[in-house]
């Protein structure tokens, strides 16, 4: 296959902009399962923006700069504020419903937010986005999605038979075809990653399945730079099921925004606790809310803590959260009369492949967008709310970018740029499983995939030490090599794949985290308690060569 765009990912990142795209030219977007099937998907909160009278831009980029513990880059988040009203006008145009009160959008208010600004569809507004962007693509000629795609690895210039092109650039991507079992190799003219987070390298994450850290590993084996990965978001209020304990499926989300309602976190026993550990209560920010109830429950030996909602009201929950309260009831708690029992989990990586304000890579003609990145604007603790925006900033960006490029040189309509593409298709090797064989040791893919969760869950959560570290690091890179080593002699299947990803994105956010000696945001070391700006006021930076 050749096309003009590649997109990998189909959440709001990719699918947002290959709307834009599709104005230039083809535009192909592959996802490795069902093309609605992205943790957008499973968005409840909704998405951050200045539309009162009483807040403005400058207050969303204070609150999100205090969040970022001094780590985010205050352009990029100048940029995702500033052009937030417009994003968000974009998507109401193309037919999202956003929850409404006499015609007037309703602005919720969630955790680390000094106004009310969080714009959302009751408790489901990833879902109500992703029906309008899909939608809207589904009338668009331009735009072909590609579903049970999985990305296996991008090609550069090692991938090419004749080395005549320099260094550093992208030509696209092999896939598996998940259908036929067969590689395929995708030229683009250009290629951008949209692919999600990693949530599932823990035992307990409210991401999907499909969160792997796909895009980063490929990145990252690609030589792409990635920065940050030690920052990793636990969401403070996950559904708690205690016969999930040996279950690696996701976790129900309790969104931000019932605290934002007026929800209080307590102990078992009825008694709050927020207020010994910062002066916003149960709506600081993720990380403090995180290490309180983590701290809570080590001191009382409790399996989790409770979400109070009974100041919110019982016609306002039903109202305003009908997918939580139809969940709760499930389980058999009627959440207006009854506590919620909560726990923490893994819920957003803050780092990822390092892009500028165009969303370009270090690698020519690749771009990324969404949660896949490190853009700058989460610095080392994302503000509740500003994901959503920051991929549809991120992903007109990156749009502007190449509509720039095409207006100074309109290659793509030459007969110069479509053999330039065909040159280069034929140019590159076919994929070659020769040598391998279909393995039937599932229970060594298993038994890896369980044990990276638990060395992840164990030593490298939300409260970190040395010690942990270190043992994580010796486990995650012997495993490393064992997987490695597995892949080279196997058929590739998709189980071996994301086996292989989790690996690496475990591997990265180790090593990440044991750079960083000090506590900062998300990143809390026992025996570096204190946050160090005079050695560690910068980014964590690795690449492919520091971790042979």
């Amino acid at each position: 296959m050749k096309t003009d765009f590649l997109i990998i990912g189909s959440g709001i990142a990719g699918l947002s902009l290959a709307l834009k795209l599709s104005r230039l030219g083809k535009v192909l977007v592959i996802t490795k399962k069902l093309k609605a099937e992205s943790n957008t998907n499973y968005a409840q909160g909704g998405i951050a923006a200045v539309f009162s009278g009483n807040d403005n831009f400058e207050l969303h980029i204070a609150d999100t700069l205090e969040c970022g513990a001094g780590l985010c880059n205050e352009e990029a988040v100048r940029k995702i504020v500033t052009e937030g009203p417009e994003r968000i006008r974009e998507l109401i145009e193309i037919g999202t419903n956003f929850s409404k009160n006499n015609g007037e959008l309703i602005l919720g208010k969630e955790g680390g937010h000094s106004r009310n600004r969080i714009i959302h569809s009751n408790d489901l507004t990833g879902k109500e986005v992703e029906r309008a962007l899909l939608a809207k693509i589904a009338a668009n000629r331009n735009i072909k999605i590609h579903e049970y795609y999985f990305a296996v690895d991008l090609l550069t210039s090692k991938n090419l038979k004749k080395k005549n092109r320099k260094p550093g650039q992208c030509y696209g991507i092999y896939a598996l075809n998940v259908r036929s079992n067969k590689v395929e190799k995708i030229v683009s003219g250009r290629t951008i990653l949209a692919t999600g987070g990693a949530g599932q390298v823990y035992e307990h994450t409210t991401n999907p399945s499909i969160a792997t850290g796909d895009g980063i590993a490929m990145g990252f084996r690609a030589g792409c730079e990635i920065a940050n990965m030690e920052f990793i978001q636990f969401h403070p209020t996950s559904f708690f099921e205690a016969e999930r304990e040996t279950n690696y499926s996701q976790v129900f989300l309790i969104s931000e925004a019932v605290r934002g309602a007026g929800a209080v976190l307590k102990t078992i026993k009825g008694k709050e606790f927020m207020q010994k550990y910062d002066r916003r209560k149960s709506l600081a920010p993720r990380d403090i809310v995180a290490r309180a109830i983590d701290n809570e429950m080590k001191k009382s030996g409790d399996p989790y803590v409770c979400l109070d909602l009974k100041d919110i009201g019982g016609e306002r929950i039903k109202k305003e959260f009908p997918n939580i309260y139809k969940y709760c009831l499930s389980k058999g708690i009627d959440i207006t009369k009854e506590m919620i029992p909560v726990v923490p989990a893994a819920h957003y990586s803050c780092g990822g492949i390092k892009t500028d304000l165009e969303g370009k890579t270090n690698l020519k003609n690749l771009y990324a967008s969404g949660e896949v990145t490190m853009t700058g604007v989460h610095g080392a603790n994302r503000l509740a709310s500003n994901s959503l925006l920051e991929a549809m900033v991120f992903s007109n960006a990156i749009y502007e970018s190449i509509l720039k490029q095409e207006k100074k040189n309109p290659v793509k309509k030459s007969l110069k740029y479509k053999s330039e593409i065909r040159e280069i298709y034929d140019n590159i090797y076919d994929w070659n499983e020769e040598g391998t064989e279909n393995t039937e040791e599932w229970i060594l893919i298993s038994h890896n995939n369980r044990e990276i969760k638990e060395i992840m869950s164990d030593y490298v959560g939300i409260v970190r030490n040395t010690i942990r570290l270190e043992r994580a690091y010796r486990r995650m890179k012997m495993m490393r090599e064992e997987i490695r080593s597995f892949y080279k002699k196997t058929k590739v299947n998709v189980e071996l794949l994301e086996l292989r990803n989790l690996v690496n994105v475990a591997y990265l956010i180790i090593y990440s985290a044991m750079m960083r000696k000090e506590s900062r945001g998300l990143h809390y070391m026992l025996d570096y308690p204190a946050k160090d700006d005079r050695n560690f006021h910068k980014d964590t930076i690795i690449v492919k060569e520091m971790l042979k």
